[in-house]
């Protein structure tokens, strides 16, 4: 089987980054990017998806974390598909319900090249410490459609802005693994047209 990784460098007059991610990983996840409510987040998130994520680099911080924030999703999302390649044998969808405390998140995607980003239960235009909750909707969408997803999104339940981002978060990491999962009795692609 070859190995399932993709390194990504993307550099802008906002932002510099680089991501390295390998699909069968073990959950370990590094990063440092100035923005640490992100960086928890994507923390939980590759525990859950067992893959292993670095992320390095810096963004124009002294403006806010907006750019940095989607540029790290876009990073992400490219590496993902990258990483993916031609999608022989993955089962294609994954889902995830994930409590945390009172909040539950909700999670389910396609991985078939046809980004489509839905998100319901939104989040206040508010903070959580330092980081802008409404940029957790931006980096979200940021990464599926770089990754090619059909994803939906939803806070079923919740009053913890942090635990509602938590479940979110892990709901992600449980349904891309689901999604990636290799199922030897797949030939070819999960579709009839032969092609995701």
């Amino acid at each position: 089987m070859p190995l399932r990784t993709a390194e990504i460098q993307r550099d802008t007059k906002e932002t510099q980054l680089r991501v390295t991610l390998n699909l069968d990983g073990a959950g370990r996840f590094e990063g440092k990017i100035g923005v640490p409510f992100l960086e928890h987040m994507l923390d939980l998130m590759t525990r859950q998806a067992l893959f292993d994520l670095t992320l390095s680099g810096r963004g124009d911080l002294e403006i806010d974390a907006h750019h940095t924030v989607e540029d790290a999703g876009i990073c992400l999302g490219l590496a993902f598909h990258k990483a993916v390649g031609d999608k022989t044998g993955i089962e294609r969808y994954g889902e995830a319900f994930v409590p945390m405390e009172e909040a539950l998140g909700f999670v389910s995607l396609d991985v078939c090249s046809r980004p489509f980003f839905v998100f319901r239960g939104g989040l206040p235009k508010t903070k959580v410490g330092d980081f802008d909750v409404e940029l957790i909707e931006e980096f979200l969408r940021a990464f599926v459609v770089n990754a090619a997803l059909t994803a939906h999104f939803r806070i079923e339940a919740g009053g913890n802005l942090h635990h509602c981002a938590e479940a979110l978060f892990k709901a992600l990491g449980r349904a891309l693994r689901g999604a990636v999962a290799l199922n030897p009795r797949i030939q070819g692609v999960a579709s009839t047209k032969g092609i995701l």
